[in-house]
């Protein structure tokens, strides 16, 4: 479940100041097996200070390119994005967890009409769900809001425009920018007034599909809520968040006493004790079980497990739809037991 392989990085490519893109040399022989869909993240572990660190980073190359591109931005405080923005080279090597992940654009045959809305980094799987969209049919459309401080710290600018030339009569940018202005972008950050105009205005005339938004969590909750009081229907509205927001975890605070958890990972059965007041991930890491997880905030889908007997809440939820929670469907790194006994499956996912 939580395999991954030694990969080479190709090639270190400076987006902007402060982000760069490592691509990754994919052995004949691992094609397969890294192979994705647009949209699919994966995840990079590496060893520092003595701890072993792991990131998810969405794919931002399209599946067609025969490429494994992520792009990395520096982040202030971050540990890994400022290794990777000032210490990577070609021809290091990191351990790379398979292609994962569900926020992804389904290729078919029939036309579409595509919109994203992205805020800096959460422009990297949009790049790949865009460049797929417009190659798989030539009368599919694609609009991009993409929301930054200024066209220097935007991620991919010189591959956007590119793209806009490729495909001058089906691909359209709207920039918005918060600490410039510039010719044909809005001034400020992308909220209600932004998507209004945007399928209101702008692309009034255009039947949208699905909609895909990545970036921060209260601009993901601004766009939806706005395309929703629109009509959009929920079922069109695809999102990932790539920062969620630091809740204190109140379900911990009123649980008490523990639970005798039985784990199922890589058909390997596994026991232990845990306090009701932990998440069911931290405790099964604390016993060297190597279960699959990365951003340990309810952010990625990479800890998903199946209870198969007993109950567990999350403390939050926003990936996982209602059906799926009434499955048995549960992220690990957010859920605490409410019973004696839990026993979870991350192979049933």
């Amino acid at each position: 479940m939580s395999e991954s392989h030694a990969l080479k990085i190709s090639a270190v490519d400076q987006l902007t100041p402060n982000a760069v893109a490592l691509t990754f040399e994919v052995p004949q022989e691992l094609k397969d097996t890294y192979s994705f869909k647009a949209g699919q993240y994966i995840t990079l572990k590496y060893p520092l200070n003595g701890k072993e660190l792991r990131r998810a980073y969405s794919i931002s190359s399209a599946p067609s390119s025969g490429k494994l591109t992520v792009g990395i931005k520096k982040m202030p405080g971050g540990t890994f994005s400022v290794f990777a923005n000032e210490n990577l080279k070609a021809g290091d090597v990191l351990e790379v967890m398979h292609p994962e992940g569900r926020f992804v654009f389904e290729q078919t045959s029939d036309k579409k009409h595509v919109a994203a809305f992205a805020a800096g980094s959460g422009i990297t799987p949009i790049m790949s769900i865009a460049e797929t969209v417009l190659e798989s049919n030539p009368k599919n459309t694609f609009v991009l809001v993409f929301g930054n401080q200024n066209p220097e710290e935007t991620m991919y600018f010189k591959k956007i425009q590119t793209l806009k030339e490729q495909y001058s009569e089906r691909f359209f940018v709207q920039y918005v920018y918060s600490r410039a202005h510039e010719e044909d972008a809005l001034f400020g950050r992308i909220e209600r007034s932004t998507v209004n105009f945007v399928i209101k205005n702008k692309f009034k005339e255009t039947p949208f599909d699905a909609f895909y938004l990545c970036g921060p969590e209260e601009m993901i909750h601004a766009v939806s809520d706005t395309l929703k009081d629109n009509g959009v229907s929920p079922d069109k509205i695809h999102f990932e968040l790539f920062t969620s927001s630091d809740e204190e975890d109140e379900l911990a605070e009123n649980l008490e006493g523990k639970t005798k958890v039985e784990v199922t990972l890589d058909d390997e059965t596994f026991s232990l004790v845990m306090d009701r007041k932990q998440v069911v991930l931290d405790a099964v890491l604390d016993e060297d079980i190597d279960a699959p997880y990365s951003c340990q905030g309810g952010v990625c889908s990479t800890c998903i497990a199946r209870i198969t007997e007993g109950k567990a809440e999350m403390a939050k939820n926003q990936i996982l739809t209602d059906g799926e929670v009434a499955e048995g469907l549960i992220l690990t790194c957010q859920a605490h037991p409410l019973t004696p006994t839990l026993k979870v499956d991350y192979d049933d996912v």
